[in-house]
């Protein structure tokens, strides 16, 4: 039985988190943390999803995380960062869905998986991961005489963009074509640009309503154009890829992984 703590209980993933984690047979909901000021503070974490299950909601990530397995966090780059401090100190590993995270942070966490076992991913959910692997494929054939641009879309709450789905997905890309996606990514334009420059990998970002999450890449030739697309109708998808996550996790003593790691697909 996997022990398992939620940070950021309260919150639209962490909700969705919750419910998987209290359905799956061979999961435990140790812990649901929040922040110091959320209204839920003390109240049955079971209460969020309409089926009280004995644990309070906390604050107190040292005290809670004692004796637990692992910590799930889908929250924001400095709420993460505080957590991995704490895990480090109770020996936690962690799967971390989080967004957003800096060239430095990331840096951290590698480091920080040293010391423990670490998934780290943009998107967590199984047909997202297989969408990466199809655009190496689809990358690999048509490294010429294809113009690249990401099209992702969020609800209005997304405070990120574009999306580190989206990014992974150009990441995906330039690796298999040799380039450096810090160079060549373009994440907007406006007024008089100039003809487009066939290297570069092109982003545009929406935001609007509840849109849980929908990702297309666009190859676009002479004559034709591949889009290869995920859409995400539920949140379900992330949470139970993060408990694919967690059973990945249980025999790995450290390392960093992300979510071809955990599927196979490397």
């Amino acid at each position: 039985m996997h022990k398992i703590a939620i940070a950021g209980s309260s919150g639209r993933m962490g909700r969705t988190l919750l419910e998987a984690t209290t359905q799956a047979a061979d999961m435990e909901l140790f812990a649901a943390l929040e922040k110091p000021d959320s209204p839920f503070l003390n109240k049955d974490a079971g209460e969020l999803i309409g089926s009280p299950c004995g644990v309070p909601i906390s604050s107190d990530f040292s005290s809670a995380l004692k004796g637990c397995d692992l910590l799930i966090d889908f929250t924001r780059p400095a709420g993460t960062l505080a957590h991995l401090k704490v895990c480090l100190e109770n020996r936690v590993k962690m799967v971390i869905g989080t967004t957003g995270f800096s060239v430095e942070e990331k840096t951290l966490l590698k480091e920080a998986a040293k010391n423990t076992a670490i998934v780290f991913a943009p998107n967590m959910s199984i047909g997202v991961n297989v969408t990466f692997k199809l655009l190496e494929v689809a990358a690999k054939i048509l490294n010429q005489d294809y113009d690249i641009e990401i099209i992702e879309a969020h609800h209005r709450h997304k405070v990120d963009a574009p999306s580190g789905t989206a990014l992974r997905m150009g990441e995906v890309i330039a690796q298999t074509l040799g380039r450096d996606l810090n160079k060549v990514a373009v994440y907007g334009r406006e007024g008089v640009t100039g003809e487009r420059n066939p290297e570069t990998i092109g982003f545009c970002t929406i935001r609007g309503g509840d849109i849980v999450g929908d990702h297309t890449a666009l190859f676009s030739g002479i004559g034709e154009r591949i889009e290869i697309s995920h859409k995400a109708s539920s949140r379900m998808t992330f949470a139970l890829g993060a408990l694919r996550a967690v059973r990945f996790l249980a025999d790995k003593p450290n390392g960093l992984f992300d979510m071809q790691d955990v599927l196979g697909l490397r």
